[in-house]
């Protein structure tokens, strides 16, 4: 097995952190995850990541729930993003995985800043760069900084992790009768306001032609499999 792309991104909700818990990080899915992705470098891939923040807290609800002002909560938001990217940080070296955390608010005892340049120098030297801190500014998701960071580092695609095999037509864990969905345009994405990324995100990938692949990452062995080009997930190009 070889992989078929040269670097990819991969987007983490910070939900998929929590496992079975409703908040905080799960030790044992870190360390699960950091499996796949020290089996997935074997096949010579250049990996990095993009990790929300929803298992601590999410700006954009929150505000409203506290009657809390919006930038205010998404700068909370982005600072629980990288409690997210150093538990990964430490599951992956834990593995023997050379890993670095890059931030788009400067901290400079906690984690790198983020200079495009150094990034992909830290993947030509094989070793896995997770991004936080979103895109440093208010009113953006992580999954558009996913969709950014992708793109300035000239990843060949964006993978969007979820907790079931791709997109459907409805929520499977709540429809019985939704139907898979194998292929999607970008433009299908929008207009049928479905709800995988953000309008901005998959605007982004559209203007700049990056495939997105959306899959279960949960069951072990699947990124590996995306890696190499296997059939899976929903492709949306």
């Amino acid at each position: 097995m070889s992989a078929k792309y040269k670097r990819v991104l991969l987007k983490l909700s910070g939900e998929a952190l929590a496992g079975d818990e409703e908040h905080g990080i799960d030790a044992a899915v870190c360390a699960q995850l950091a499996r796949q992705i020290k089996a997935s470098l074997a096949l010579g891939v250049q990996i990095s990541l993009v990790v929300g923040g929803g298992n601590i807290f999410r700006g954009a609800a929150r505000s409203k729930e506290f009657v809390m002002e919006r930038t205010v909560a998404d700068y909370m938001g982005m600072l629980a993003t990288v409690l997210n990217g150093l538990a990964l940080q430490n599951a992956l070296e834990n593995q023997g995985v050379p890993t670095r955390v890059m931030t788009a608010i400067e901290m400079q005892r906690v984690a790198e800043p983020y200079i495009r340049r150094r990034a992909i120098r830290h993947l030509e030297k094989k070793r896995v760069v997770i991004f936080v801190a979103g895109t440093g500014n208010p009113y953006f998701t992580t999954d558009t900084a996913a969709a950014l960071k992708a793109i300035e580092i000239g990843a060949d695609i964006l993978f969007k992790a979820t907790k079931v095999d791709g997109v459907y037509s409805a929520d499977p864990l709540n429809d019985k009768n939704a139907v898979f969905i194998k292929k999607l345009s970008y433009m299908d994405v929008i207009n049928r306001k479905l709800k995988i990324m953000d309008a901005t995100a998959v605007t982004l990938c559209m203007d700049n032609q990056l495939p997105i692949m959306v899959f279960n990452l949960l069951k072990a062995g699947n990124l590996k499999k995306a890696v190499s080009g296997q059939a899976m997930g929903t492709l949306i190009n």
